[in-house]
């Protein structure tokens, strides 16, 4: 009788619950950081560094791929314009509801005079770091973006995941060239990126060997540096910052359980519960990795494997959604500003709160798709409405946390704005074979 192998989701479970166990017993026994930091995080590094090397080559091919398959630039227009739109709808949507909560359940008023003064004290070099980097994009002007969006130099905008946009626009150029010029003469090209896709999705499934033993890695250096050298102490400062956390996590929790099934049964009335199955490796590697960017091998994968969105969609949706769709991370942008706040005890309009919709919007667009982007656009969210921007230092110590989870957010809109577009491009998805989303 054959041995039944162990799905790949739980391996990752498995993986990310004995990293948590091994860093929280190294925090308390007094194993040197050192140890995890030589020893361990590199291996997690690895994992992360494999998944970002095939990124670039992964969108390059694929997007060039479904563009020249589309067979007519009109059915790209519209295809881009229902992509952006819905994202610029969850995103408006997600920030909302961050606002909501927040005004509902008031988080800044829980937190102490003492416990704002010291982690004022505390996290100020982080504060002023993450300022003078927010500096520079105010500084760059309103066009900036769309100046950044045009590379001077294909091959060296390949070579760095934070310039994801300008792939895409190199790729989607390309694509348009292709259906643009005869037939046959493009045909040696796209066959050529259609190897390189199949190469890249193969090797894929080489790296996602390795992914509990990289989830293990990742979760067991985050909780051992986030201990530092007294856990009790960073143990308290979580405590008191509970209220803040579990508001940030509401929102989130809304996003995913809520307004994310309300738009899949608006356009597909697929079963959320087999989305949420087939996209699960996707969700524990953004857990692990807070990198909407790393995950998207992964995201690509699972959405076109399992949950059979075609291949001309995917690959121009999620690209765009790792790149401009940061839905969980302008929630917390939302929820942060507020908090901050009140913890700092000023009070907000509503015309005030309308500036943080709108400059959340537009900062999630601009948030690169790795850890700890978006406490950078915090800063600017927070002076829109002159709310200090030293008062970040009150959100510093728990955002590790929060960055894993609403980069599961973030990972989950994208997937469900392609099947979303999919169903609008004439695709069913009730011929999907339930069973095999538990298969890996």
């Amino acid at each position: 009788m054959a041995k039944k192998k162990i799905p790949l989701h739980l391996k990752i479970v498995i993986g990310l619950l004995a990293g948590l166990a091994v860093g929280l017993l190294f925090s308390y026994l007094g194993v040197p950081k050192e140890f995890t930091l030589n020893y361990i995080k590199p291996i997690g590094t690895i994992f992360v560094n494999s998944l970002k090397m095939i990124a670039a080559p992964l969108v390059l091919a694929s997007l060039i791929i479904g563009i020249a398959n589309l067979g007519d630039v009109s059915k790209l227009s519209r295809m881009g314009g229902k992509t952006i739109g819905i994202y610029i709808l969850t995103t408006v949507i997600s920030i909302t509801i961050g606002l909501a909560v927040v005004n509902l359940i008031e988080p800044g008023k829980f937190i102490s005079t003492q416990t704002r003064m010291d982690l004022l004290e505390m996290y100020a070099g982080k504060v002023a770091a993450k300022a003078d980097q927010a500096k520079e994009l105010r500084e760059s002007g309103p066009l900036q973006p769309l100046v950044n969006m045009v590379p001077t130099n294909i091959v060296q905008a390949a070579s760095d995941n934070g310039s994801m946009l300008k792939i895409v626009f190199f790729a989607v150029l390309m694509g348009i060239a292709l259906l643009k010029i005869p037939k046959e003469k493009g045909e040696g090209v796209v066959k050529f990126f259609d190897g390189i896709n199949e190469i890249i999705l193969k090797i894929i499934d080489f790296i996602m060997r390795i992914a509990p033993f990289g989830v293990f890695a990742l979760i067991t250096t985050m909780i051992v540096e986030l201990a530092g050298d007294d856990p009790s102490s960073a143990l308290e400062i979580l405590g008191a910052l509970l209220a803040y956390s579990l508001t940030v996590l509401l929102g989130l929790g809304i996003m995913i359980m809520l307004v994310y099934p309300m738009f899949l049964k608006i356009f597909t009335s697929f079963n959320y519960f087999d989305f949420f199955r087939g996209i699960r490796p996707a969700q524990l590697l953004a857990f692990s990795t807070s990198s909407s960017s790393a995950t998207l091998p992964v995201t690509m994968e699972c959405v076109e494997k399992k949950l059979k969105v075609s291949e001309e969609v995917s690959s121009f949706v999620l690209p765009l959604g790792a790149t401009i769709n940061m839905d969980g991370t302008s929630l917390y942008q939302g929820v942060a500003a507020v908090f901050i706040a009140q913890a700092l005890g000023l009070d907000l309009t509503i015309t005030q709160q309308i500036m943080i919709v709108l400059t959340a919007t537009l900062a999630s667009i601009g948030s690169a798709g790795v850890p700890g982007a978006g406490m950078v656009m915090l800063v600017i969210v927070l002076e829109s409405v002159n709310i200090p921007a030293a008062g970040l230092a009150l959100i510093i110590a728990p955002d590790r946390i929060l960055d894993m989870c609403r980069t599961v957010v973030n990972v989950t809109g994208d997937a469900t704005v392609s099947m979303a577009v999919a169903s609008t491009e004439g695709q069913d998805f009730s011929e999907i074979d339930t069973e095999e989303l538990v298969q890996e």
